[in-house]
């Protein structure tokens, strides 16, 4: 069997779901292909993973591939893709996400999932995607595509509605959604043998349900608990216990994703929002230069001292591929679309995250029904900004990139039309290569 990795040179990545691939009897003995446009990362992974693979038994086998002429090669046969490219990586594209706007005004905070940031990043990822898709197509069309690329409901969205390649887009938010919650408001004591419903949109999945053990309903205690965590100054996580309190519901991802998914807390004429909230304003740039720095020592260390010990994440992309081979059944949060009205009140065309039964026939989504008519209402500004960006990518016509941003709830309150389109404009000239040509 062959496992594909995309982008490969995303070394830490790369380690924890091959070294997952490495702790499972059902996959150990694959051929695990790394691909990458750079040669150095991908050296990198390579001698990572040759020691783990050494060290875990010498099961199996590392090929690597090196650039776009050998990347048919590389997916060759694969049974699984997993994709974690970052097209223009952080120099030079992630700071032309966030430096342009902010020459008009235009704060983020993550800028990979939605607003200006996740609508460039996807326009300029979803042709790249599109050659995997048409190589897959050729010469390994039954395999699992694994997109773990941001962002991700319009990336997913797009290879499912415009592609043939069976795909499902998996994020970490929904197994350390509820987790997350009850350590945070001092109930880790109700942590064990809970139950809990998940479904919505990616980073803005509604945790719908949780039950402890014995079935009790845990959201009353849960916010009863908010108003006193709310009052400590230096808490994180404040936007997503805000929504408890006004949409009902707490959701999978991050705080600092989610004051940027809406038009209520980052805004240029209530500065104060920002102390108040403790919303990090550019945190993803920061990030980046950190993990820069922290892969390079990191990597000096391991050379110096060796591969540490490997143990099983959390991440799905092993569990999927395991039950697949296997026929032995695991449930995941999975991005799929919105077939059959999976969620009733989301348009059949979205990317939606709902429990999905992973088996020896592939994945197989849960019908969840309708969301409570608020949190539908959160998720469709997001959705409208998903299905236009896709469109732009479809048509490669510039005004549906324009329709997105105005659309774009934190963009559109911010913002007035004008400005928005000359943003727009400056952005991708200044992407240049990176992007096709818009008419």
């Amino acid at each position: 069997m062959k496992i594909t990795f995309m982008g490969a040179g995303s070394t830490v990545f790369a380690r924890n779901v091959i070294g997952d691939c490495m702790c499972s009897e059902a996959l150990r003995d694959s051929v695990f292909a790394l691909y990458d446009i750079d040669e150095k990362r991908l050296e990198e992974s390579r001698t990572i993973l040759e020691a783990m693979r050494k060290a875990k038994g010498g099961y199996g086998k590392i090929e690597c591939y090196a650039g776009v002429e050998n990347r048919k090669a590389a997916l060759k046969g694969a049974s699984f893709v997993v994709n974690a490219i970052q097209v223009g990586l952080y120099d030079p594209c992630t700071i032309i996400d966030f430096e342009v706007p902010k020459k008009y005004g235009l704060r983020q905070t993550i800028g990979d999932t939605l607003g200006i940031g996740g609508i460039m990043r996807a326009l300029r990822t979803i042709p790249v995607m599109k050659d995997f898709a048409s190589d897959m197509a050729e010469v390994c069309p039954d395999a699992l595509f694994l997109n773990y690329v941001n962002p991700m409901a319009m990336l997913t969205g797009y290879m499912l509605r415009y592609t043939p390649i069976e795909t499902v887009g998996l994020c970490h938010s929904v197994q350390v959604c509820s987790d997350g919650l009850l350590n945070k408001l001092d109930m880790s004591d109700k942590l064990e043998g809970r139950k809990e419903l998940i479904a919505g949109i990616n980073h803005m999945a509604w945790l719908l349900d949780i039950r402890d053990k014995n079935g009790v309903d845990l959201y009353p205690e849960i916010k009863s608990r908010v108003d006193g965590y709310l009052a400590k100054p230096d808490a994180d996580d404040k936007v997503r216990m805000e929504y408890i309190k006004n949409f009902g519901y707490y959701c999978t991802e991050s705080s600092e994703h989610n004051a940027e998914y809406n038009m209520f807390y980052i805004k240029s004429k209530y500065p104060e929002l920002i102390e108040k909230y403790n919303i990090p304003l550019d945190e993803y740039p920061r990030r980046c230069i950190n993990q820069i720095e922290g892969w390079k020592k990191e990597y000096a260390e391991m050379l110096e001292k060796g591969v540490m010990e490997h143990e099983r994440t959390l991440e799905y992309a092993s569990r999927i591929m395991e039950a697949v081979v296997t026929g032995e059944p695991y449930e995941i949060g999975g991005n799929v679309l919105n077939t059959n009205f999976l969620i009733s009140n989301l348009p059949e065309e979205a990317c939606v995250e709902v429990p999905c039964l992973v088996d020896g026939y592939g994945i197989h989504p849960t019908r969840v029904g309708a969301l409570p008519v608020q949190c539908a209402a959160m998720n469709m500004t997001n959705i409208n900004v998903q299905l236009l960006t896709i469109e732009a990518a479809v048509t490669l016509k510039k005004d549906h990139i324009y329709q997105a941003a105005m659309l774009d709830p934190h963009t559109g309150s911010e913002l007035d039309i004008d400005t928005i389109r000359k943003m727009v404009d400056d952005l991708i000239d200044a992407h240049g290569d990176f992007l096709p040509k818009y008419h």
